[in-house]
């Protein structure tokens, strides 16, 4: 069954192209959740205070990939108990989250960060909270890893790499 679910893991280019190349992923999109504005720009994200985080629009095959694995694969590529940062990148828009939109799947992300917790001392800072709003980044962000490939992200092309393979 084709499902949905919307991931921040900091800056948006290197979780979409991450996300992008793993088996049963069917489409990505990058954008922005759960703000406090409608239709922000990217210039707003980053330098006014809309709330948003830039976030990874998932489409994906649960028969061919389990929403438990597609967050093992999320956990390996973040630093989990990292504020509103990931790799070089700081601010409330590059906080860690999972934004559901079935209930359901809180069944499957809840006992999954329980497990991820017991690999560190310091507390889970990934947010788990129902998506509220999505919007669309501008064209020039899809895709961007694959439009500019030296383009910088906290990802690094071993973990590109390993995706193939996931």
């Amino acid at each position: 069954m084709n499902k949905t679910i919307y991931i921040a893991a900091g800056c948006f280019w290197g979780g979409e192209k991450y996300f992008s190349l793993i088996h049963g992923v069917l489409s990505t999109k990058v954008g922005y959740a759960n703000g406090t504005t409608s239709n922000p720009t990217y210039e707003e994200v980053c330098h006014n205070n809309t709330g948003h985080a830039e976030t990874v629009e998932i489409q994906y095959d649960d028969s061919i990939l389990p929403l438990e694995k597609l967050l093992r694969l999320y956990y390996e590529v973040i630093d989990p108990t990292s504020v509103n940062k990931q790799g070089g990148d700081q601010g409330i828009q590059y906080r860690t989250g999972i934004y559901y939109i079935d209930e359901a799947d809180l069944e499957i992300i809840k006992p999954s960060l329980e497990e991820l917790a017991k690999k560190y001392d310091k507390p889970i800072a990934i947010e788990v909270k129902q998506l509220l709003h999505f919007y669309d980044a501008e064209e020039y962000h899809q895709k961007y890893l694959d439009k500019n490939p030296s383009g910088y992200c906290h990802i690094g092309q071993c973990a590109f790499d390993s995706a193939k393979n996931a």
